[in-house]
């Protein structure tokens, strides 16, 4: 039996204005696919999630939350479209590919080029926080650069965002261990502005040594033991790495075991070493008010992309759907689970059971 239609949204598809170039990316949520609006010529990056079971409040979260936000440090959102098996998301095209491989390719960033990354990062989570939004799997792999010689960051992936103003409290336990904020592993109830201020820290650890801070140096890979060094806040930057007493202030007032005493965002904002070589275009734009002059809006109200998520949640019709995407059955992320089963992590490094 066929799905009923919406009531008064016709079915679109993404051939009707997008062609096709590439896929970029998988996870569990189906591909990421590079496509070309036919009438601008402008790239976009489009991300399909499999229509019915996997449209859920996680999704409509990440749509929400992303929508709201308007920064030159995040993808932009575009716009959603319903195809006959897939919700699409489309973005912003970050050209420049992940913060990840940037880092990989050149082994470590000396600090200057690790502070004018990390300026932009804060500049955007910073925003993020101002609009009540906390990322909650803030790593490199979640930061892009784009196209342009000026090398601009830009945070993406939404998908375990929370919202004051949705009333959604942080307490479970998402993210990727690597970058998780102590109380987080703990899975006490905990200020998701805080927790994103360790990842931060984590990320900047790594464009300047080049490998996580609370990783066995032995045996990187033993994921247990990468988690109780986290909880032991127990790291060190080694004598290879050349930085400042400055900096080293910086990373360890954001290594603190209890999130009350962590160093905070404004605070960040108004650290000497942080102000150091501040791009013109975040003096410009009044960092430390969240000022930003973004004029353009999502050409979509909510009222019709909350319409266009609650037709997704109608599965696709046949066989169609199996015709139509790949098979994927990896994601280097975390379930989002509230159970209260011990810590338990599998040979990825993904926790599969939250504490």
């Amino acid at each position: 039996m066929n799905p009923p239609p919406a009531m008064d949204m016709p079915i679109m598809h993404d051939s009707d204005r997008y062609d096709f170039v590439r896929d970029i990316g998988s996870g569990n949520f189906g591909v990421a696919r590079l496509m070309r609006d036919k009438h601008t010529k402008e790239l976009v990056a489009v991300k399909y999630i499999e229509r019915g079971d996997k449209i859920d409040e996680n999704v409509k979260r990440e749509i929400i939350n992303h929508r709201s936000l308007r920064h030159p440090n995040i993808v932009r959102f575009k716009e959603v479209i319903l195809t006959p098996t897939h919700l699409a998301i489309v973005m912003e095209y970050a050209s420049g590919g992940e913060m990840f491989d940037r880092i990989s390719r050149a082994g470590r960033f000396t600090e200057d080029e690790a502070r004018f990354f990390f300026q932009q990062l804060i500049s955007g989570v910073s925003y993020c926080h101002s609009m009540q939004v906390c990322h909650r799997d803030l790593k490199l792999e979640n930061t892009l650069l784009d196209g342009d010689p000026a090398l601009h960051l830009k945070i993406c992936d939404f998908g375990y965002s929370k919202s004051s103003v949705l009333h959604s409290q942080p307490k479970s336990t998402v993210g990727t261990p690597a970058y998780i904020a102590p109380e987080v592993l703990l899975k006490q109830e905990y200020d998701g502005k805080v927790a994103d201020v360790w990842s931060c820290g984590v990320t900047l650890y790594v464009m300047l040594v080049g490998s996580y801070p609370f990783e066995d140096p032995d045996n990187p890979k033993d994921f247990r033991k990468t988690i109780q060094r986290v909880l032991s806040v127990q790291y060190s930057v080694p004598d290879f790495v050349q930085i400042s007493p400055e900096c080293r202030e910086v990373i360890s007032r954001i290594f603190v075991f209890d999130p009350a005493e962590r160093i905070t965002i404004p605070e960040i904002l108004k650290n000497e070493w942080f102000l150091k070589n501040l791009p013109a275009d975040l003096v410009n734009e009044k960092l430390t008010d969240n000022q930003f002059e973004e004029p353009d809006q999502p050409m979509q109200s909510m009222d019709t992309i909350m319409q266009i998520i609650s037709e997704a949640t109608v599965p696709a019709a046949g066989s169609y759907l199996d015709q139509f995407m790949p098979d994927n059955d990896t994601d280097d992320d975390m379930d989002d689970m509230d159970s209260d089963y011990e810590l338990d992590v599998d040979s990825s490094g993904e926790i599969v059971y939250a504490i």
